[in-house]
């Protein structure tokens, strides 16, 4: 998922300058101009941040300081698999709390933490929108809901096997 550098395409720096003169404030374009650098890059560091700032023209410190506030963004440190666990009132209500902690057993991971293969790294959300099929989580993208401990369990094999998982997603 990650490259071996950090640094930005000159047509992926002048696309980021061109996209502020769509808003009327430059500062205005940073969160899609980071989104633009996490897809070329794979991931966010202090490097590629100093870059989308410069680019924006906003000191970096502005830059980095929206960067952390948001948390989904990659980062360097984040394994190929983000594993998220809804961690509000309706999913606790519904057990999340068990299914972080088996998630958290069965890969062997505290929360924030990654694999030392950099396949999985743990967080938990404040919140994923899916109340009413809570317990759920996220893996990167998608989205998997009214949880078991045997459908996590098939989902860390397949995704540890390569596999793409069923989703198990519930339609109203």
């Amino acid at each position: 998922m990650t490259t071996t550098t950090t640094t930005l395409k000159p047509e992926t720096i002048e696309a980021i300058k061109a996209l502020t003169k769509r808003f009327p404030k430059p500062e205005g374009a940073l969160l899609t101009a980071f989104r633009m650098a996490e897809r070329e890059v794979g991931f966010i560091d202090a490097h590629v941040c100093e870059q989308v700032a410069e680019a924006i023209g906003m000191p970096p410190a502005k830059a980095w300081g929206t960067l952390s506030f948001y948390t989904t963004f990659r980062k360097d440190t984040d394994g190929k698999y983000i594993v998220w666990v809804c961690a509000t009132l309706p999913c606790a209500l519904r057990g999340a709390e068990n299914v972080f902690d088996h998630i958290s057993q069965r890969l062997g991971l505290k929360k924030d933490e990654t694999s030392p293969d950099k396949l999985f790294t743990l967080k938990k959300a404040e919140c994923l929108g899916s109340c009413g099929t809570a317990p759920c989580m996220q893996v990167n993208d998608d989205y998997y809901e009214n949880l078991t401990f045997e459908k996590i369990d098939q989902i860390v094999e397949d995704l540890r096997a390569g596999k793409s998982p069923a989703r198990h997603v519930t339609t109203a």
